[in-house]
């Protein structure tokens, strides 16, 4: 991997998500502890950008295991319109890696005003949003220096999963959070140059997912903004269809992050009806060319493709001219209101 910040976070996550199974435990275990006793009728999730993203992980991840709706919040319902929704009794989960968002700390106020079960998922233990929650989990990454967060985004997932399968009480789901920190390593060693080849002569694509993997596909397309000034959108393999399909051509690649769960026989249609038609595609395995781990769990199998991808992106900024770790008008940390 080339020598960058963002290389060598992406490197160090396997060891942040084996120690996070240690630090976390007790919270998670006492938050789960609390929600069995109240649970909740439904999960409002707070965020904004890649923690957006991750929120859409832990919708997919709480409706499937818990059987629970999810909805995502706007978060200006509370900071501009100054409107309290009615939370009572049920669960808030405001994701933010600073925990220094002024719309999402003025939306955990409301919450936990409203009478909410709130929790920060936080990268910064004792930030204003940790103050503003009932509860922190905190994701535990240490300092992030590349302004693209990848090491965060992938500790959001496991943290969110963590809390799932404990939830649930899955333990082999559970069982394969443990193996995680291998696959990890392995997953950042995979070669995914053809991705580079095709990519480094592109100027917009799609990114396509499904059941676990659309948030890994929209995180991919804000990725490709971030640090390869690639115009790419993430979209499900159902809401392709929809519209955006009329957009196909060889010179507009699909990126599809295959899902091995049961999405993956509607993806894999997809996926055909796509080459029927002369597309782009660059998939991953098991139908597509882009090598992946042999399976283990789906949401596991989704966190492992999004190591992958980061690994790969290192290597197609470089062959684009950007420097990863400082994108042309970002900032590290993002405050809107």
């Amino acid at each position: 991997m080339a020598s960058s910040w963002m290389a060598h976070e992406i490197a160090s996550v396997p060891e942040l998500v084996a120690r996070q199974e240690v630090l976390l435990a007790d919270a998670v275990r006492q938050l789960v502890s609390r929600l069995v006793r109240h649970p909740p009728q439904f999960v409002v999730i707070c965020a904004r950008g890649s923690s957006a993203h991750a929120g859409l992980f832990a919708k997919h991840v709480i409706e499937l295991h818990l059987g629970i709706p999810v909805a995502p919040a706007a978060p200006s319902i509370a900071s501009i319109y100054r409107r309290r929704l009615e939370l009572r009794g049920q669960l808030v989960l405001i994701i933010s890696q600073s925990g220094t968002s002024d719309d999402l700390i003025e939306f955990a106020k409301s919450a936990r005003d409203s009478g909410a079960l709130t929790v920060a998922v936080t990268n910064v233990e004792g930030s204003p949003l940790s103050s503003s929650c009932d509860v922190t989990l905190a994701i535990g990454a240490g300092p992030e220096r590349s302004v693209p967060a990848t090491k965060t985004f992938l500790s959001s997932l496991c943290l969110v999963l963590r809390l799932a399968a404990v939830w649930s009480k899955e333990t082999a789901l559970q069982s394969a959070l443990g193996r995680l920190p291998q696959r990890l390593t392995e997953a950042a060693n995979l070669d995914w140059n053809e991705a580079v080849e095709v990519l480094a002569e592109s100027e917009a694509l799609a990114t396509i997912g499904r059941g676990p993997t659309l948030a890994i596909a929209r995180e991919a397309a804000l990725k490709l903004k971030e640090t390869c000034k690639l115009n790419a959108e993430g979209f499900s393999a159902a809401e392709f269809q929809h519209g955006p399909i009329s957009l196909l051509s060889s010179r507009y690649p699909i990126f599809v992050f295959m899902p091995n769960d049961p999405a993956a026989a509607e993806t894999r249609a997809f996926v055909s009806a796509l080459l029927d038609k002369s597309a782009r595609v660059l998939c991953t395995q098991p139908i597509g060319t882009l090598p992946t781990l042999p399976s283990d769990r789906a949401e596991t199998d989704a966190i492992c493709a999004m190591q992958a991808f980061y690994a790969m992106l290192v290597k197609l900024a470089s062959r684009r001219g950007v420097d990863p770790d400082q994108p042309p008008h970002l900032q590290k940390v993002t405050r809107t209101r």
